[in-house]
């Protein structure tokens, strides 16, 4: 009897065990089953919803930054974020931008610089809210006419390109202050330029610009006109009634001479030594008189 109550309570202490382990692998798979449903959530995302995370808000705007990420086409999916307002593309590997690009009509500030693109889409041109643009350091020979529709654009930089010109239209570009065209191969300031009245700074450094147009006179807002390392042999008089220049800088280019008005040029206060300092920059010129006698006594 002793023998047989023994084996009755192991088996009761069986039955109790038993049950126990159960209830152990059941609220184990219950724990499980969360993370399982989350994890399909994140599956289902949409590649749009993905790339938004990775949107921020910087000074109250919409950001999107894909700098250096050896990029060699751009997501599709980018170009159905229309409330970005600010995108970097700068530093990949890009060889051209998709038409997609003109759905981003709240854009604001485009920056592709440091690409591989030969051109520029023709939609850019529906970016009517664009302010800046840089696309300076590709391989880009011409510019689209219908950039001329970002009439909103202040800032413009396409320097180190392999621009010989820009189209008229971009005298449609009248709010632009500041343009870079510096390290390209343009031989004449392109016609548009002399229509973009609110110009403040104009770059055309390391170009291969024989001449000035009289016109220049006409970019009364210009403070600062960057044009060393060309191929100039003579300054127009007209530059001198510029009387905002306060950085003119024309080293390293073949003037033999400057024009007697220079001296109208009140901001031009002193001769510059250093890159950076305002004033007129004109070493390696082969000047005839020396230039001193342009800064008068007040």
């Amino acid at each position: 009897m002793f023998l047989l109550r023994q084996n009755l309570s192991k088996q009761h202490a069986g039955g109790d065990v038993a049950p126990r382990i159960t209830g152990r692998r059941s609220n184990l798979e219950d724990s499980r089953r969360p993370t399982r449903r989350k994890a399909s959530c994140v599956e289902n995302l949409s590649s749009v919803e993905r790339i938004r995370k990775h949107t921020s808000r910087h000074l109250g705007c919409s950001t999107l930054n894909l700098a250096m990420k050896g990029l060699e086409q751009t997501p599709a999916e980018l170009w159905e974020l229309q409330e970005l307002q600010k995108l970097n593309l700068s530093l990949n590997v890009l060889s051209a931008l998709p038409s997609g690009l003109g759905a981003l009509e709240n854009l604001q500030v485009l920056n592709v610089w440091g690409n591989e693109l030969v051109s520029l889409p023709p939609e850019i041109g529906n970016l009517r809210n664009l302010r800046v643009l840089f696309a300076h350091k590709n391989h880009l020979k011409e510019v689209p006419e219908e950039l001329a529709g970002c009439a909103n654009l202040e800032v413009l930089s396409l320097a180190n390109n392999q621009l010989t010109a820009l189209p008229n239209s971009l005298s449609n570009l009248r709010k632009l202050t500041k343009l870079n065209l510096g390290h390209n191969r343009i031989e004449h300031i392109p016609a548009c330029v002399y229509a973009m009245k609110s110009l403040v700074f104009l770059h055309l450094a390391n170009n291969r610009l024989e001449n000035i147009a009289d016109k220049i006179q006409e970019l009364v807002e210009l403070k600062i006109l960057i044009v060393e390392q060309n191929d100039l042999h003579v300054l127009p008089r007209t530059l001198c009634c510029l009387n905002r220049l306060e950085l003119l800088n024309v080293d390293f280019n073949d003037l033999q001479s400057v024009p007697e008005e220079m001296y109208m040029l009140k901001n031009l206060k002193k001769l510059a030594c250093h890159p950076l300092d305002t004033g007129l920059h004109i070493i390696h010129n082969p000047l005839v008189k020396p230039i001193m006698r342009f800064y008068r006594e007040a």
